[in-house]
């Protein structure tokens, strides 16, 4: 037998390799290698971060990956996510700028990595540190005119500022941004904070503890100044064949002045302007009118107001004047008065079910919900008990609320 092997051990040797490269000639036909990108980025997860360093700046926290792998391992590792673990480990690097290489894990088998996008991470490592400081509230803008502020009250005052040791050096301030241009009531806010060095320049990359600041700014109006309604004063009527759709006023509030606050208190809640003729009027009207006012009180700012009247071809329109205004949500430990009393108002429609309405179908509501004592500017809610007919326009389109607490009843004897 030994005779008959040896001689032919050569001959077995060629077969083997013959068949194995049959089976490997098959196998790889049936499942061939692909050189792909993988479809997914890749998160780089940091291992080993001493807990007193700190990264300084921003370093990639995603890569690319090209592999080769069998059409069979590429289908089990595209039908799960994150089948592919991606670490850069910082285990005993000191504080210094380093050349971290990415450390790529695959589980499926066989699989060769052909590129990475970065191999490699420059990681620069700073100590940790932080500083306490006082918090700066900047204010920009002014409040409305007639408005001012008072002192603001700020919460907390102080905030911890964490991160590398270099940026926390160059911190000058920490600051609060509050744009209170055109303020008319007070500010309760929640607002960011920003570091800022000494030129004023914002230092980015540092954690606050706490994140946010709370801002309670009162703001109040001067005596002498009062916010009012304009109420637009018209007379006649438009062409035949027309309606009135719209009369809009800006401003609709203006701020009025008096030397002798007593003068400002007495005016209702509104100002009236000079009378603007509709006679006749077939198209749409814009024009300045002047403001009504008392001796002794003036506007602030523009002395005139835009009005601007809209005219439209007939579909149905319907104007009922000084409707009654109804006040809900009250709060029962409250008193309100309003002004107006009464408001115009303009309704469109079809002409059937304009001939229907009554005064009674149409409410006109101010809702007091969640307002505290003082003097507020109310947009009503109008209610129409029929359908498809809509409001066009109010006047005036707000209504001055002065709220105070109920006066207390005297006991019956």
């Amino acid at each position: 037998m030994f005779k008959w092997f040896f001689p032919n051990l050569r001959t077995f040797i060629l077969a083997f390799g013959l068949a194995l490269a049959v089976w490997v000639s098959a196998v790889t036909a049936a499942d061939p290698d692909e050189i792909r990108l993988y479809p997914r980025s890749v998160n780089i997860e940091i291992i080993g971060q001493n807990p007193g360093m700190v990264i300084l700046g921003s370093v990639p926290r995603q890569l690319t990956v090209t592999l080769r792998a069998p059409r069979s391992v590429w289908n089990k590792l595209t039908s799960v996510d994150e089948s592919i673990r991606a670490v850069m480990d910082l285990s005993g690097l000191s504080a210094g700028e380093h050349i971290v290489a990415v450390q790529v894990q695959i589980p499926e088998r066989p699989v060769k990595i052909i590129s990475l996008s970065p191999e490699t991470v420059n990681v620069t490592l700073e100590p940790l540190a932080s500083r306490t400081l006082p918090v700066d509230l900047a204010l920009v803008g002014e409040p409305a005119i007639g408005y001012k502020t008072s002192e603001a009250s700020l919460s907390p005052h102080e905030v911890v500022i964490s991160g590398p040791e270099s940026l926390v050096a160059q911190v000058a301030r920490v600051e609060a941004v509050l744009n209170i241009n055109g303020a008319r009531e007070t500010i309760d806010s929640t607002i960011d904070l920003k570091t800022v060095d000494n030129d004023g320049n914002s230092i980015n990359g540092l954690h606050f503890a706490p994140k946010e600041l709370q801002v309670l700014l009162p703001i109040a109006q001067q005596g002498g100044y009062r916010d009012l309604a304009v109420k637009v004063a018209v007379r006649g009527q438009v062409s035949d064949g027309y309606r009135l759709t719209n009369v809009s006023v800006y401003p609709p509030i203006v701020t009025v002045f008096s030397s002798d606050p007593s003068l400002v208190n007495a005016m209702p809640g509104f100002v009236d302007t000079e009378t603007l003729s509709l006679s006749n009027v077939s198209q749409n009207v814009e024009t300045g009118l002047a403001l009504l006012l008392p001796e002794g009180v003036s506007v602030v700012g523009e002395q005139t107001v835009r009005v601007q009247v809209m005219v439209a071809a007939i579909q149905g329109s319907l104007s009922l004047s000084n409707m009654p205004v109804e006040l809900v949500g009250i709060d029962p430990a409250t008193q309100a008065s309003i002004s107006p009393e009464n408001v115009d108002i303009i309704l469109s429609g079809p002409l059937p079910l304009l001939d229907k309405l009554t005064a009674g179908d149409v409410k006109i509501l101010v809702d007091l919900t969640g307002l505290a004592a003082g003097t507020h500017q109310v947009t009503p809610n109008v209610q129409i008990l029929i359908n498809e007919i809509q409001v066009e326009s109010l006047n005036p389109g707000t209504i001055e609320v002065i709220i105070s607490p109920a006066t207390p009843t005297a006991p019956s004897p």
